[in-house]
This record gives structure tokens, C-alpha cells and sequence, in this order.
């Protein structure tokens, strides 16, 4: 099953539908508001779903451990029954293997989530491209190989109609999790591909602090591959483990005006996730994370979104 199609910079929004489902009801200003599942990660996936669909939100972003959990043609299901879209699937990518076999098992997988997004109904599937491997310290060597591994994904992706978008992570992940640590080196990345089948997702935790963002969304926006705006936000002190140090918009560093004024005015119209790392939030009961969630969109990101 091929994903719908959509513009290059993911601005075709799909209809709306309310929060109980049914098509064509109006969600108001939340009408591009996505829960990724990482943001209550102790909901199950038809909680997730329930939960965003209570709460008007019309889109959902799924972590492929939820999906593998619930099981995909009935992931598939439980989204579209709710009345929801698919914002993007999360995530392929790791491909930074120095040898053969741990290539091999990368590509697999990565083909694996293409078909799985394709089925899903979305067509994004965001890309981790992965750190060093163990005992290595040839950054060069592992943004090569992500990059031949990648030229090697994209006619599977385009195949299923999945596009295949590249997430640069902060810069404290670069040894472990992304090579890719500004959205300039993502663009650089994408630039062999037709927009169409790579582009880029802006994540304000990762990219807030570089003194080029608004030069390289802007960049992003003329070469046609802005295509995810992803929000939360940057917790000082970092936490024991870094990856937890994510906050909802708001509890951090993060000035979500001036990016979301820049993604707006580089011509994004798609959806808007809250992908939020957190023990804390966790925690916390869903439907107050939510409120919280929605509360904060409102107050610090749609008035800049135009």
C-alpha cells in the first residue's frame, strides 16, 4: 500500500476530522497539532490515539515500537477509525555499519519501515542516521557510508511513496546517534535526491542553538524539502541521560517564535508534532500531559505559525 502524495515541502494537509472522529469536523486551531507517541510513552498505541482524538488533536506521530506492539495492519486501523492522519512514522536510519553484516541488517530494517509507513498511510518516515560505531573515530568514514546506504534506500522509498526525511540531532549526539548535527549538513545530505523522495524535519531540541538556522529553513524552503516541524523543548541542567532532557514548549531555553516564524515564512503548511523525552512528563497522567501540550502550542507556537 503506497502513502498518500502530498507537496514537496509537506504542505498538502489533509482534511481535517474532529475529535471524535468523523471526518470533516472542525478541529479549529488545532488543526495541524500531532502527538508523537514518544510524548506519553506508557500509552499503549490505541491510547495514544484515543487520547489525541478526545483531546481535537487531528494527527498522530508513531514511534515504530507502538506500531510493532499493536501490530501494523491493526495500528493502521485504530488510526484510521479514529478519524486521525499519520504525521510521520519514526524511525529508520543507523546506517553508519563499518561491516557487512551490521550494513546488511540496516538496510533491512530501513526497508522494513519504508513498507511499514506506506501501510500506515503516511508518507514520512524520519531518519536517524546514526553515530560511530563501537571504537571508531572516523566521523568522514560513517557520513560516507550513511550516505551510500542511503542512495541505496531511496528507490525502495519511492517505490512505496514514502519520502525519506533526515532529523539532524544536537551535536552531543554526534558520536552516538546522528552525524548529522546542523540542518545545513542534513540539506548537504538530501542535495543527490530529488526533493521528493529526501528532505529534512526541523526538531527545535535539536537545531535551536545554531547561529544558522534561519539562513538554512530558509534554504530548506527554497529546495523544496522542508517537510516536518517537530517541537519541545531544551532543559538546562541537562539530564543524567541526555536523551531525557526534553521538555514540553515552555519549560526550557527554547524561543519557539522566531523558528516557527522562519519555518512559516519558508512556506510550511504541514503538521506540527510535540515529541517530548521526558521521565517527568512520563510520569504524568496522558491527558494532562495533553492539556498541557495543547495549552502550550496555543500560547507559544500558532500565533507564529501564520
Amino acid at each position: 500500500m503506497s502513502a498518500p502524495t502530498a507537496g514537496a515541502q509537506g504542505t498538502g494537509v489533509p482534511a481535517a476530522r474532529g475529535a471524535a472522529g468523523t471526518p470533516g469536523s472542525p478541529v479549529g486551531d488545532l488543526a495541524r497539532l500531532s502527538l508523537n507517541t514518544a510524548t506519553t510513552k506508557r500509552w499503549s498505541l490505541a491510547e495514544a490515539v484515543d487520547g489525541a482524538a478526545r483531546a481535537g488533536l487531528p494527527a498522530v506521530g508513531l514511534w515504530r515500537d507502538r506500531v510493532e506492539e499493536a501490530g501494523l495492519e491493526r495500528a493502521a486501523r485504530l488510526v484510521r477509525d479514529a478519524g486521525l492522519r499519520v504525521s510521520s512514522l519514526c524511525r529508520g536510519g543507523f546506517l553508519t555499519a563499518a561491516d557487512a553484516d551490521g550494513r546488511a541488517a540496516a538496510l533491512e530494517d530501513n526497508r522494513r519501515a519504508v513498507e511499514e509507513a506506506a501501510t500506515l498511510g503516511t508518507r514520512d518516515l524520519v531518519m536517524v542516521l546514526g553515530g560511530l560505531p563501537e571504537g571508531s573515530r572516523d566521523l568522514a568514514g560513517a557520513r560516507a557510508r550513511a550516505a551510500d546506504a542511503l542512495a541505496e534506500l531511496v528507490p525502495t522509498a519511492r517505490e512505496h511513496g514514502v519520502r525519506l526525511l533526515l532529523e539532524p540531532l544536537h551535536p552531543m549526539y554526534c558520536a552516538d546517534r546522528a552525524v548529522l548535527s546542523t540542518l545545513d549538513q542534513a540539506l548537504d545530505a538530501a542535495g543527490p535526491h530529488p526533493a521528493e523522495d529526501v528532505a529534512v524535519v526541523v526538531d527545535t531540541f535539536h537545531v535551536w542553538w545554531d547561529p544558522a538556522l534561519e539562513a538554512a529553513v530558509a534554504r530548506a524552503g527554497r529546495e523544496g524539502r522542508l517537510a516536518s516541524y517537530q517541537v519541545c523543548d531544551f532543559l538546562v541542567p541537562i539530564a543524567e541521560d541526555p536523551l531525557l532532557s526534553r521538555g514540553i514548549m515552555g519549560d526550557g531555553v527554547v524561543d519557539f517564535g522566531p523558528v516557527s516564524r522562519w519555518v512559516a515564512q519558508a512556506g510550511y503548511t504541514g503538521d506540527v508534532e510535540v515529541e517530548v523525552f521526558n521521565a517527568e512528563v512520563w510520569a504524568t497522567d496522558g491527558h494532562e500531559v495533553l492539556r498541557r501540550v495543547v495549552e502550550r502550542y496555543r500560547e507559544l507556537v500558532l500565533p507564529h505559525l501564520g
